[in-house]
């Protein structure tokens, strides 16, 4: 296997050298150095202190959480055996030290301990019952088969980092395999990036409660072909009935864009999509913080970074938005430029703002049929 050396944050890593990524023995995606910016910031601010990467591929992830975050015990861990060799080489490459191993697992310990495991992870999750502060599943595809696993071994007051790739299912292309996967039914059209990451997070919060476990959402969010979450965990069983309580139904009128919102834990009218979570997608006095924490790190994409946490920070938090390309080109009509419509839509009384969702999408309090009249008036 031919290896190139790469930077990303504050991490050397190698890599296969491969046509294509998906061609590599060892996964590794630059498009996702954002993703993992991200998690470096919002660790920076939360200080979990037992952290673990359950899907390492090339270490990268877990590499920069040691390099990068005040995380004093991180767990890199992969079942492929080229994946592991190459884990061991590029904590190395990043540590001073020695690598103790035994039995498909090494051992570093220096001012952090970095626990390198050849294994499956569940089987690893599972051994390690309420162990880690701090767990990231990001894997190819969908995290579900790795949910139940993480939801024991996080502490019961631990946080959760939740990436699906599998937009296809959760945008409404293939819902049959949304159902499968995520126990939900998808809408698909101008809303289908909101709804997706609204299906994840509400997923979560129905497999957390299981174990007698709420939720509260960091941050939930779209960016280019994944959906992201982050819970806190919160313990007791009264804390999952609670969390129950913010699950809900979408009702989606194709021919004129309007939605209707239900909350509770069945649909009451046919047609509904979900169930969904209905709660805040931010927490948002974290949020604002890890604006100020992103301006002041050396991240991999910082520019993309602090654009992405900038909006989400301003973002008016409430479920869905109008998009006012789908709906103009629905009443065939023009609509004006987005800024104007969120102007004249303030003037009114109605909050308004942008949306991280879709470019021409935009987030009101307004109802409806003010929301047509006014971009039709203006």
């Amino acid at each position: 296997m031919e290896l190139i050396e790469v930077q990303e944050g504050k991490a050397k890593i190698l890599i296969p050298k491969a046509e294509s990524i998906y061609d590599s023995p060892v996964f590794y995606n630059p498009r996702m150095a954002l993703n993992r910016d991200i998690v470096v910031v919002l660790l920076n601010i939360l200080n979990p202190k037992i952290v673990l990467d359950a899907l390492s591929a090339t270490g990268i992830r877990g590499i920069r959480f040691a390099l990068e975050t005040p995380a004093e015990e991180v767990w890199l861990n992969d079942i492929s055996e080229d994946a592991y060799e190459l884990m061991k080489r590029n904590v190395m490459l990043n540590f001073d030290g020695e690598l103790r191993e035994s039995k498909g697992r090494a051992i570093l310990k220096g001012e952090k301990t970095i626990v390198i495991n050849h294994d499956d992870a569940n089987r690893l999750m599972a051994e390690r019952h309420r162990y880690f502060h701090f767990i990231d599943l990001d894997p190819f595809g969908s995290p579900m088969e790795f949910l139940d696993t993480a939801l024991r071994s996080a502490k019961r007051r631990g946080i959760l980092g939740v990436t699906a790739t599998d937009g296809a299912p959760l945008c409404g292309a293939h819902p049959r395999a949304c159902l499968r996967k995520y126990l939900a039914v998808p809408l698909r059209g101008e809303l289908c990036h909101e709804v997706g990451t609204r299906i994840l997070v509400g997923v979560i919060a129905r497999y957390a409660a299981k174990y007698d476990l709420g939720i509260d959402v960091i941050l939930a969010y779209y960016k280019d072909h994944y959906f992201r979450a982050f819970v806190k965990l919160k313990d007791g069983a009264r804390k999952g009935d609670e969390t129950l309580e913010k699950l809900g139904y979408i009702y989606f009128d194709d021919k004129t864009g309007k939605f209707e919102l239900e909350q509770g834990f069945l649909p009451t009218r046919p047609n509904a999509y979900g169930p969904v979570w209905l709660g805040p997608l931010k927490d948002e006095k974290i949020v604002s913080k890890m604006v100020k924490e992103a301006e002041s790190l050396s991240l991999a994409r910082k520019k993309q970074a602090l654009k992405l946490l900038k909006m989400i920070d301003q973002e008016l938090d409430i479920p869905l938005f109008y998009d006012t390309h789908a709906i103009g080109r629905r009443l065939k009509i023009e609509t004006k430029k987005v800024e104007e419509i969120i102007s004249a839509l303030r003037e009114q009384g109605y909050e308004a703002t942008r949306t991280h969702f879709s470019p021409t999408g935009i987030k009101t309090s307004a109802p409806y049929e003010v929301f047509i009249e006014t971009i039709k008036r203006i």
